[in-house]
């Protein structure tokens, strides 16, 4: 007896139809198959299953059945396990006294992968990878692409090393002389090298959500919009301040002490940067009416980090002692511990108080 064996290794027939494998007789694959076209007609494990009931129909000189059997899309060991167990099903479902053979149809050399998980339960006559013929002209060569360019997974494998790769150049030649003969190559393969890693990275998605954010949040009057830019002006003015620091140090400084130079010049800006954003979430959170006593907690913490990192700094360039490092530590921890406690004992009366209002306590009236 012949059994036509038709694979699906990632499990595309179980994962989007609701159809259980195995799925053994030729009226059942057929009801299969045309499931899954009608879920995914581009889907090439459609044409594996007819081109299984295509060679059972052609055989009539020996008993012939056919069965599609499907793997998981979890990694080749475990589809190949889930497809050895399937394959054991549908030997168990047979009921011939002869010894089975089989033919394996497969879409590509991936499911070719899992013969050999098959051959140690069944002698393989042969394996039949199923080709679709395509038209050669200039539409289906730019409607392969346009799939190509679509598909989350091919962007992911192929366009990202592309783009790296062509990035590798003009990073080579950033470190020579802007008169280099290459530079403009340079330039040239560096802007496409971008584009095809924002393109594989899917950046434009995430700029049109950004812009969207943004429009969204002007017409409605989202307080953040104004915040966000003040917060970014504070951080650029941080840096400047920061640079400047360290370049008024009138002695030779060691690593560590370049480190507290920026941060001591630049970490009052950043502080403000990051209370004047959270304020602005706080005031949009009360107005959406969203508003969690815990959210007041932000500034506090901002507050708290920035004097800790100020005197952290001040003490590795000498400008602080000891003892002030240990009052600022003490004071930033206390202020983050009793913002924490009161904005939580805040919270908790409110939500106790609501409850109450809610369902009232005392003698129910008759």
């Amino acid at each position: 007896m012949l059994l036509v064996l038709c694979v699906d290794l990632d499990d595309d027939l179980g994962r989007k139809t609701d159809i259980e494998t195995p799925v053994i007789g030729r009226d059942n694959v057929v009801d299969a198959a045309v499931s899954l076209a009608s879920v995914d007609p581009e889907d090439s494990d459609v044409n594996v299953l007819f081109e299984g009931v295509h060679i059972v129909d052609e055989i009539d000189d020996e008993p012939v059945e056919v069965a599609a059997v499907t793997g998981a899309d979890a990694g080749d060991v475990v589809a190949n396990r889930a497809v050895g167990e399937e394959v054991d099903t549908v030997l168990a479902s047979l009921t011939a006294s002869e010894d089975v053979r089989s033919l394996v149809v497969t879409d590509g050399a991936q499911d070719e992968s899992v013969v050999p998980v098959i051959r140690s339960r069944i002698r393989i006559d042969g394996v039949r990878r199923v080709v679709v013929r395509q038209a050669q002209d200039l539409e289906s060569m730019y409607y392969t692409i346009k799939q190509v360019l679509n598909d989350p997974e091919t962007r992911g494998t192929i366009l990202i090393p592309l783009g790296i790769l062509l990035l590798i150049y003009p990073m080579t030649i950033a470190v020579e002389s802007l008169g280099y003969p290459g530079s403009a190559l340079g330039i040239i393969s560096g802007l496409l090298g971008l584009y095809v890693l924002g393109r594989g990275l899917g950046a434009e998605r995430i700029l049109d959500k950004a812009v969207d954010r943004a429009t969204s949040g002007f017409y409605g009057g989202r307080i953040t919009i104004i915040t966000y830019v003040v917060a970014a002006a504070l951080l650029a003015i941080g840096g400047l301040s920061g640079v400047t620091a360290y370049e008024t140090q009138l002695k030779p400084l060691s690593a560590v002490e370049v480190l507290a130079a920026l941060v001591n010049g630049s970490v009052q800006w950043f502080a403000a940067a990051g209370i004047t954003s959270s304020l602005g979430r706080v005031t949009d959170e009360y107005l959406n009416g969203t508003f969690e006593w815990r959210y007041l907690n932000a500034p506090f913490y901002m507050l708290a980090i920035g004097a800790v990192l100020d005197g952290l700094s001040a003490f590795f360039l000498g400008s602080r002692t000891l003892e002030y490092l240990a009052v600022v530590l003490t004071g930033g921890t206390l202020l983050g511990l009793a913002s924490t406690l009161a904005f939580a004992i805040a919270e908790s009366r409110l939500h106790s108080a609501k409850r109450h209002n809610q369902d009232p306590s005392g003698p129910s009236s008759k």
